[in-house]
């Protein structure tokens, strides 16, 4: 049994009820970035399926096998997408969070064309306006996803945000829900291990947990 995901799903069902929402409306991501085999099993034999990896080439090296043996597993990308991986993530995603450029959204549309896949997007909004941080500029967000959606034909459910470490994490989930609210998207994917139950509270339907579930990174 995984301790960490048990006190998770304690901690995320008490947000939901203080937040008046129901607990199948907010979908949990398990961060697994840099955790091996051996620390993911333990989650997925308490029937957890639902994982998310920062790096195309790191979850290349553990999924396919653990797929093996759970067919069922949703895979998330959530971490920054370079264009010449577009195809490898295309062929081992499930949804990506983190579409944010015209380079990326045209590479995703090739590869999704070719693999014949149907995949679920989501737009990373850099809601901070950070110079060294990925995502798009919120002011520049409903013409980006109109560009997806109009002229690309791409699935786009939702935004993705991170926000700045030294901000009230708060304002940028408000403002990441009221912007996907406007744009008619139902999925904001916010929060993560120290402030999920703030996200759930503003509306996040996708919490990235890592830390609270496998313990310290190494």
């Amino acid at each position: 049994m995984s301790h960490g995901l048990e006190n998770v799903k304690e901690q995320m069902d008490l947000a939901c009820k203080e937040a008046g929402r129901a607990m199948q409306d907010v979908e949990l991501i398990a961060v697994s970035k840099r955790f091996d085999r051996d620390t993911i099993m333990p989650v997925l034999e308490t029937g957890h399926r639902l994982f998310g990896e920062n790096r195309v080439q790191e979850a290349q090296g553990k999924w396919p096998e653990l797929r093996e043996q759970y067919s069922d597993i949703e895979l998330h990308l959530i971490g920054p997408l370079q264009s010449n991986k577009a195809g490898d993530a295309v062929a081992l995603f499930d949804v990506i969070h983190t579409v944010d450029r015209e380079k990326i959204a045209r590479a995703l549309k090739k590869e999704i064309d070719k693999q014949g896949k149907q995949m679920e997007l989501l737009i990373q909004v850099n809601t901070g306006q950070e110079p060294q941080k990925a995502g798009i500029d919120p002011l520049e967000t409903k013409e980006f996803v109109n560009f997806c959606c109009d002229e690309l034909g791409l699935l786009i459910a939702g935004l993705m945000c991170i926000p700045p470490v030294d901000e009230e994490a708060a304002l940028h989930f408000a403002l990441l829900k009221k912007m996907a609210d406007e744009l008619g998207l139902k999925k904001t994917s916010m929060g993560m291990s120290a402030d999920f139950d703030t996200a759930i509270a503003l509306g996040a339907t996708y919490i990235r947990v890592g830390s609270a579930i496998f313990g310290a990174r190494k």
